[in-house]
């Protein structure tokens, strides 16, 4: 008889008992501290958006408002990606530990804790209703879930995929806009508080610097499953191009990303000295993410992903609104 020895056996993971267990290790699955790629875009768009007759006290309220939606909505997109990719990530080695793939956390809880985010963000999101008589959050609440959502079936079709996540976080600083002033993106509010001139084509400018931007360091960050997404037939830059391929593509799109951040600069009279400062230190950031990437490979990719491209999001977003408001 063959006795198995129970070192031999791979242990199961232990599933949570508790519901806050289980939401808190939904929550670190999800990386909320990532919300630092587009919150900042969202804060400044606000500051653009925001009418000079409306009082800091109200503002300041619609500010907290955008910043809840902001983390809601994120989650909910994560969740969703969590959901849909956890048979792939099962099978890759640098993902398997994630809550979904490794069984530690149920897709029926998963399915649940989505929907409640989703009621979630339909709540926050009525409260502009009420609160300003800005009925658009609310009414475009489920076609930006949606399209949040989107991206995480994209790469099983199309080499896109990477634009399509960019378009994405792109969509916080939109809307925000709109949260704010419906009219500084040519929607009707009834309040005829009108937008100050450039505020429509910066703020345009600005959603396509976050889309290269973000296009362009998720193709970096694509690098490290390059062979898992060739295995398991996924679409991305890398895996159909190759990696010196995607590298100059990825090169191209912060290009792009900086020639946008400049035509907002351009347009924006509000974003002054501080934002052009800004500007020339993305570009800086950019060229180091990309030498850093060159000289160390996949070793930089930390550095070059996460240390650089945070900081690109806190220098835009907090020098335009330190010029807001000089």
């Amino acid at each position: 008889m063959n006795v198995v020895s129970s070192s031999s056996v791979p242990a199961m993971p232990i599933a949570p008992t508790g519901l806050a267990e289980r939401v808190a290790i939904a929550a670190g699955d999800i990386k909320l501290s990532h919300s630092i790629f587009a919150m900042p875009f969202a804060l400044l768009a606000s500051f653009l958006a925001r009418p000079a007759r409306m009082p800091w006290r109200d503002f300041g309220f619609a500010l907290v408002l955008v910043v809840v939606c902001m983390f809601v909505a994120r989650s909910w997109a994560m969740l969703i990606n969590r959901l849909a990719d956890r048979l792939l990530d099962s099978r890759n080695p640098r993902t398997s530990k994630r809550a979904f793939a490794s069984g530690r956390l149920s897709q029926t809880f998963g399915i649940a804790l989505t929907l409640s985010l989703g009621a979630a963000f339909l709540g926050v999101t009525s409260v502009f209703w009420f609160a300003f008589a800005n009925p658009w959050p609310v009414m475009l609440a489920i076609p930006v879930l949606s399209w949040i959502g989107l991206y995480s079936f994209t790469k099983r079709f199309t080499w896109a995929c990477h634009l399509f996540l960019g378009t994405s976080l792109a969509a916080s600083p939109l809307a925000a806009a709109i949260a704010i002033n419906p009219e500084v993106l040519g929607l009707p509010s009834g309040q005829s508080v009108g937008v100050p001139e450039g505020t429509r084509g910066a703020l345009l400018c600005l959603a396509a610097m976050v889309t290269f931007w973000v296009a362009g360091f998720d193709i970096i960050y694509s690098l490290q499953d390059v062979d898992e997404d060739r295995r398991e037939r996924l679409y991305s830059v890398p895996s159909r191009l190759g990696v010196r391929g995607a590298i100059w593509i990825s090169r191209a799109l912060h290009g792009a990303a900086l020639y946008c951040l400049v035509l907002a600069w351009r347009m924006e009279p509000r974003l002054g000295i501080a934002f052009g400062a800004g500007v020339a230190l993305v570009a800086l950031l950019l060229i180091v993410e990309h030498v850093i990437l060159a000289r160390r490979g996949k070793a930089g990719l930390d550095a070059a992903f996460f240390t650089m491209n945070g900081l690109v999001s806190l220098v835009v977003g907090g020098l335009g609104i330190a010029d807001t408001l000089l």
